[in-house]
């Protein structure tokens, strides 16, 4: 009898203090989760630090994290139009939630956008570079937590409710670095990943990427006559792309290259950093 009761003892506080597992696609959604799940959640990453979201592979020790998770967050990068229905395949009963749903999509702008041969209508998957926007993910991750772990929604609550606070202390700290900028300023990117951070902030952001691709030489030199007449101040690049094409253009205007990922895992400092990045061209 006392060893019935000592195993039924242990399966009870095992059920107690079971973990959610969940899995999530790039850094900033781990922080996000992390965030609101607090210590009552696992959380897997699936494209790591480093790596291009575009068109990520899951290594198979990560398939082992799928194998095991509850709920997959989401969010909308271009990997998971090929791998979620495999993670699917491979958890039959793991839920898979969009943590980008109510959050309205914004095109993918090119630098040829008043060109008609290069007009690009590819929606912009890049939701968590604004915090407006990090408020409806945060939403999505603490209700389905709640749904999923119903004993603890309180304790998920007070955490969503402190994130959402922190959020809006981060907007309201990049409004006053942006403050004597004015609006419609425009800043140079490679890869354009920042559209929903200049669409909040009422800037403008020029991508040298066409199409996906480096610029040709006819283009390249449309773009270096662009960015002078804008008087762009610092082209903006990720580590995780060839920065060789901004060098060229940086060099031609005597202006900085400089490095910002949207991918970084302190999401609220490295929005802090770009936008002062902005006003200072470096």
């Amino acid at each position: 009898m006392l060893k019935v009761f000592i195993s039924l003892l242990l399966i009870t506080s095992s059920l107690l203090f079971a973990k959610i597992n969940a899995v999530v696609s790039i850094l900033p959604e781990k922080t996000f989760v992390r965030a609101i799940g607090g210590d009552k959640v696992n959380v897997a990453l699936m494209v790591l630090p480093g790596d291009e979201p575009e068109n990520y592979e899951p290594k198979p020790s990560q398939m082992k994290d799928i194998a095991n998770a509850q709920v997959y967050f989401s969010i909308g990068v271009e990997f998971e139009d090929v791998w979620l229905s495999k993670f699917t395949n491979q958890n039959k009963s793991m839920k898979i939630v969009n943590i980008a749903s109510g959050v309205k999509k914004i095109a993918m702008p090119s630098f040829y956008n008043d060109n008609k041969d290069h007009d690009i209508k590819k929606k912009d998957p890049h939701v968590w570079t604004s915090p407006a926007n990090v408020k409806i993910m945060a939403k999505n991750i603490y209700e389905t937590l709640s749904k999923i772990d119903l004993e603890n929604k309180n304790y998920y609550f007070v955490n969503y409710k402190q994130f959402i606070a922190k959020v809006d202390k981060i907007d309201a700290k990049i409004k006053k670095i942006l403050m004597n900028t004015p609006k419609n300023t425009k800043f140079m990117v490679f890869h354009p990943a920042w559209g929903y951070f200049a669409k909040q902030y009422n800037l403008v952001q020029l991508p040298i990427e066409i199409e996906g691709k480096s610029p040709k030489p006819r283009e390249l030199t449309y773009i270096i006559k662009k960015a002078r007449d804008e008087r762009i101040r610092a082209i903006f690049t990720q580590p995780e792309f060839s920065d060789k094409v901004a060098q060229i253009i940086a060099n031609e205007l005597g202006i900085n290259v400089v490095k910002a990922t949207p991918l970084d895992e302190n999401w609220s400092k490295n929005l802090l950093n770009f936008a002062r990045s902005i006003v200072r061209g470096r």
